[in-house]
């Protein structure tokens, strides 16, 4: 197995609110007229990551698990039936859609793949951004399903101000929303079921407005209000069953374990510099996205680079 660093290159996706910052500001290379997000390690059929360099190069990030040997993902990752997370880098120049995703248990039965809970780490945002983030106070299905029909769905949403480092961790079932002017380094499940609520009477690129899932974010919404908004204590912004994410910066010199049981992974928001283990080397630059197999070494970066780092 080898367990030498590998550079990503992500799949890009062209939604109707996305802007140009991923390729203007962090070099994400596509022939679309904006990147909307970019799937920086990703095995997901809708859009799989791609080795960028090395031995090997060209081959989508599954394709590398099964010629490197699975055990490079980590005992911890193996205990799940699918690759547990897809992360995402999002630009929000328009608000997304009011939307909801499920758990495990009705994405499984209906979907076909895991449900979707998430975190948001804010990497920059306009002045005056918001998100919405669940409810304010509980209501019943009957009134979710009634402000659905007449477009007052907004007033009973928590509309939550955002500045630059910020933490959201999002449950699935939890109804939320992205808006306008934030960018966004997103770590989730392994799923892209998005079940789409309200999206402002906006009109799809067929000409017809977006498909709405009303049925189905109504069985899977929690109609309670979310729980209070944590502040990160220490590196760790989050860490649930699915993932644990930290954030890290260097500043000239950097030493920091792998992880034995899981893969790692690591994303470059800001800055450039080096990542050095078991020998290899590798420039690194804003915007880009490491993947680092399951070992017990450790990993030294030098530079002043601002870093996500993910494992499970």
């Amino acid at each position: 197995m080898d367990l030498s660093p590998i550079k990503l290159i992500p799949a890009i996706k062209d939604y109707l609110w996305g802007g140009r910052k991923l390729i203007d500001e962090y070099n994400k290379k596509t022939d679309l007229s904006c990147a909307a997000e970019s799937w920086e390690l990703s095995t997901h059929p809708d859009g799989e990551s791609v080795i960028a360099d090395g031995h090997f190069k060209g081959l989508t990030l599954s394709q590398y698990f099964e010629q490197n040997g699975r055990d490079c993902i980590g005992k911890n990752a193996l205990a799940f039936d699918f690759f547990p997370i897809l992360i995402k880098l999002i630009d929000a120049k328009g608000n997304l859609s009011i939307q909801v995703h499920p758990d495990d248990e009705y994405a499984l039965k209906n979907e076909h793949e895991y449900g979707k809970t998430e975190m948001w780490y804010i990497v920059d945002c306009n002045e005056g951004a918001y998100l919405y983030y669940g409810l304010k106070h509980e209501i019943t299905k009957a009134e979710f399903e009634e402000r659905i029909k007449n477009n007052t769905l907004l007033e009973i949403l928590n509309k939550v101000p955002v500045h630059k480092g910020d933490v959201f961790f999002i449950p699935s079932g939890t109804v939320h929303a992205i808006c306008e002017g934030i960018l966004i380094c997103e770590i989730q499940q392994n799923s892209n079921t998005t079940y789409r609520v309200y999206d402002y009477n906006r009109i799809g690129a067929d000409g017809k407005p977006r498909e709405l899932h009303i049925q189905k974010a109504v069985e899977v919404s929690s109609l309670t209000p979310p729980p209070d908004i944590q502040k990160p204590k220490g590196n760790t912004l989050v860490s649930c069953k699915y993932f644990t994410v930290d954030h890290v910066m260097c500043k000239g010199n950097l030493k920091t374990p792998t992880k034995p049981d899981s893969f790692l992974s690591v994303i470059v928001l800001d800055g450039h510099g080096e990542l050095s283990l078991c020998g290899n080397k590798l420039d690194l630059t804003k915007g880009d996205s490491i993947f680092i197999p399951a070992q017990d070494n450790e990993i030294q970066f030098i530079g002043d680079m601002d870093l996500i780092l993910s494992y499970v």
